[in-house]
């Protein structure tokens, strides 16, 4: 009887082997089989036998990934999404897996940039996938001290309808400029804080804006003279268009701390949105003290300096501005006002057809 047992257990592990004179065909077909009736491990070995015969078949190694990658196996899932992605560089899906392995992997850097990659090229739309995508291409924004992008994108899921408290978090730490990091130092006090902050957001993102105002304003009233908080409420109501009671805000901010500088470039933007150009003119001198690289400093500094009466040093500016950030359409149509107040009639006309060839591209993307 043990003897026979032996011999049907021989016979049945024979029969799943691959034999040697079997086909790619064969081979990925069995290996579809195995995939779609769960049996993990035998479609592992068979992808990987029929990859060896056929190691341009793309989507082999896009299943060999994700099979890999349900077994937390991620530097090999890595290494099979990278071959995927090398063969059909246009699958966006494909990218953000492989930025999802190198991020379980501690290679942020890789992981954020290939995440991005595959938004951009556009990614599965199932809600799923989308929402693990944009948590975590939000916080690792959080992990490199990209604040206002890590926002931008985390209120995406927000906006989705998404009721999770880790996205409340990660959103509360964008807005209020702080790493996970220090919420892991710090106390269940600067948790609280962070998840009224996110909530406030989250709110903002849904667009039920009657109750984040009152979820900002009891914060600012709260802690109103913690590092950040005035500078959200701020960002908060220059969103909504409320630009005299953002202005107050972002000065609050800077009465607490001097040298903020997105406190002083928001404040500059809202008074140029108010016309207040020679009352804004000195925030935005101040951003450029602060961090004179910066390209929007560089259009804001311009754009005063335009409307102050200064034209030959806001071309400098402007031109500044235009040169490291070239594909803005804002910087352009400054620029171009700037050479007509100078009479530089041809200059004009080419910043004029550049705006307007940026404007035309962002709005068919």
């Amino acid at each position: 009887m043990v003897a026979l047992l032996a011999l049907t257990a021989a016979q049945t592990r024979a029969q799943q082997r691959p034999t040697s004179s079997e086909t790619f065909d064969q081979l990925a077909a069995r290996a579809e089989q195995a995939r779609s009736a769960n049996r993990v491990e035998e479609a592992i070995e068979l992808y990987r036998k029929a990859l060896s015969l056929r190691p341009r078949w793309a989507e082999g190694w896009w299943y060999l990934g994700t099979l890999l990658y349900d077994r937390d196996a991620f530097a090999d899932a890595a290494a099979a999404f990278g071959k995927a992605t090398t063969l059909s560089p246009k699958v966006g899906t494909a990218w953000v897996m492989l930025g999802l392995c190198e991020f379980k992997l501690d290679r942020h850097n890789d992981a954020l940039e290939h995440i991005r990659q595959g938004r951009r090229l556009g990614a599965s739309a199932d809600p799923q996938f989308r929402q693990v995508m944009l948590y975590h291409e939000g916080i690792l924004l959080l992990g490199k001290g990209e604040f206002e992008l890590a926002q931008e994108t985390l209120s995406l899921l927000s906006y989705d309808g998404v009721e999770n408290e880790d996205v409340i978090v990660a959103l509360g730490l964008s807005v209020l400029r702080t790493r996970f990091s220090d919420l892991l130092a710090g106390d269940a006090a600067l948790r609280q804080l962070v998840l009224r902050a996110g909530r406030a957001e989250h709110l903002a993102a849904q667009k039920r804006f009657a109750e984040a105002s009152r979820e900002y304003e009891r914060l600012a009233a709260d802690f109103p003279t913690r590092p950040n908080i005035q500078y959200a409420y701020g960002r908060y109501l220059l969103a909504t268009n409320d630009e005299e009671k953002a202005v107050a805000a972002f000065e609050r901010e800077i009465e607490n701390n001097p040298a903020h500088l997105p406190a002083h470039l928001f404040l500059a933007d809202a008074k140029l949105k108010l016309k207040d150009f020679a009352g804004g003119l000195p925030s935005a001198e101040q951003a450029m003290k602060l961090n004179p690289k910066l390209p929007l400093g560089h259009y804001l500094l311009g754009s005063f300096l335009l409307e102050t009466g200064q034209t030959a040093r806001a071309i400098s500016e402007l031109e500044t501005a235009a040169r490291l950030l070239p594909n803005e359409p804002k910087i352009h149509f400054a620029l171009g006002r700037a050479y007509a107040r100078a009479g530089r009639q041809k200059e004009a006309a080419a910043a004029r057809a550049t705006f307007t060839r940026l404007t035309k591209q962002v709005l068919t993307k």
